[in-house]
């Protein structure tokens, strides 16, 4: 609980055994998370048995691979069945550090937030940490283009640690969305779409052979859904085109 709010993190996994374990225990260690919601992708390994012995944890598996957009989708569902006030998404790889749940529940417990990203570019570190510069380089451009097109200024779109209030999640039209990696970079626009401020916390990272990551030729077609989501959000602000991704607002 965090200032009477029910504070829920989410994990998407898929095949995570190896760093599942050591990247729960880091977050129950933060003593806010009242509840773990686990959504096991039809892992090949032993993610969802090693999940089902964790405290506090309730998981849920598909019964095929749906994609990570799907997994989420299965994650806020859950959650806010659960009655979560407070969701954050940390993925079990032990990529993220959990570390940073208390920081990013107060920006929203507080009300000063509905939504926070932990972000790998403020601070300067993320290629001293390990991220790829093919990928760094892409993360620049396509975060350029799209704070371009969406009028934003965040240093980054394609961090996977973040957190929601449920005011948010219960506004956004997340079945409209991919379910790809994409979705992640969909559910920011969506943010933005419908008028809410995203807030965003150095988070330090950690890149090695256990920590997911998808590979050039997803890389490419998610760089090019990206940019396919910036274009749309722009021409539905012009009101050239209607889509399911950004509804019309009604006062």
């Amino acid at each position: 609980m965090f200032k009477n709010k029910k504070v829920v993190v989410v994990m998407p996994a898929y095949n995570a055994a190896q760093t599942l374990k050591i990247t729960y225990d880091e977050v129950m260690a933060q003593e806010i998370v009242d509840t773990v919601i686990l959504v096991d992708d039809a892992s090949n390994d032993e993610t969802s048995s090693i999940a089902r012995k964790l405290p506090k944890t309730r998981v849920h598996v598909h019964s095929k691979n749906l994609g990570y957009g799907a997994n989420q989708k299965s994650c806020y569902k859950m959650a806010l069945e659960e009655g979560a006030d407070i969701i954050i998404m940390v993925h079990p790889d032990y990529q993220y550090t959990p570390m940073l749940i208390p920081a990013m529940a107060s920006m929203i417990g507080n009300g000063l937030y509905h939504c926070v990203l932990g972000s790998r570019i403020l601070g300067g570190h993320a290629v001293r940490s390990g991220m790829p510069f093919w990928k760094y380089v892409s993360n620049r451009f396509l975060t350029l283009v799209e704070n371009v097109m969406l009028g934003a200024k965040l240093s980054e779109y394609h961090t996977g640690y973040r957190a929601f209030s449920r005011e948010l999640l219960e506004k956004l039209p997340l079945a409209s969305n991919s379910d790809d990696f994409v979705f992640d970079n969909q559910m920011l626009a969506q943010v933005i779409w419908f008028g809410y401020t995203i807030a965003e916390v150095s988070c330090p990272t950690k890149y090695f052979a256990e920590a997911s990551s998808i590979n050039f030729r997803r890389s490419v077609e998610y760089g090019l859904g990206c940019l396919k989501t910036a274009w749309k959000y722009r021409m539905s602000k012009s009101g050239l085109i209607r889509t399911p991704l950004f509804p019309e607002i009604h006062p």
